[in-house]
């Protein structure tokens, strides 16, 4: 495969850190909202986002999630708290996130620290999930081993006939993380390579704002 003719050359009017809202949050919610409204169709998920997340030894893991929650200054998804990204975040809080919008030649990355949200909120959120994801969430031991997938297909039809036409409860291990930032960087495609890079860093009570070389 000839990857040098994949390479794109990005066209954008660019970013300019006076015009950028004091406010990461404020300015992520502006990009998100033009990154829903742009999507080129259905199929695209806007909120999905790659978090990265590391255990004591420094074992680097990353999968893509989706943002389920974006409020009080926190991001939100939901996941099994006994799976590889649950056990390297109760070795280590410190996460990454990041959204890629290719469509619009924009990143954003956000680092900081993951906690898990509270029961009520994760009950919340369980219960506005379809049936199957429900049931799901019983049948699947997240990242453990399975020799074949009827093992899994298996353990599905039993939740179902266990739960019947009941309301189905959340399981001990299942729920919600909040990542609070305290880094966050807002990238720009520019032509010529020349991208614009405008970071975000938390200190103290507030936020100051710096432009990076590409």
């Amino acid at each position: 495969m000839d990857f040098q003719a994949l390479r794109k050359e990005y066209e954008s009017a660019g970013l300019h850190v006076e015009g950028m809202s004091p406010d990461p949050l404020i300015e992520f919610q502006t990009w998100f909202k033009a990154a829903v409204e742009s999507q080129p169709g259905p199929w695209l998920e806007p909120n999905a986002m790659t978090l990265a997340t590391t255990d004591l030894r420094g074992h680097v893991s990353a999968r893509t999630v989706l943002l389920k929650g974006f409020s009080d200054r926190r991001f939100v998804f939901f996941t099994n708290y006994e799976s590889e990204k649950g056990r390297q975040l109760s070795e280590n809080p410190q996460a990454c996130l990041l959204f890629h919008w290719h469509y619009l030649g924009r990143q954003v990355r956000i680092d900081g620290t993951v906690n898990k949200t509270s029961r009520s909120e994760s009950t919340t959120y369980f219960h506005l999930r379809p049936r199957g994801a429900q049931l799901g969430a019983h049948a699947s031991q997240q990242s453990s081993r399975i020799e074949h997938r009827a093992e899994l297909e298996a353990r599905y039809d039993k939740v179902v006939e266990q739960f019947g036409d009941e309301p189905i409860p959340v399981p001990d291990q299942w729920g919600g993380y909040c990542l609070s930032p305290h880094r966050i960087e807002f990238w720009q495609g520019r032509e010529s390579r020349l991208h614009d890079r405008i970071v975000y860093e938390l200190v103290g009570d507030g936020w100051s704002k710096y432009r990076l070389s590409p």
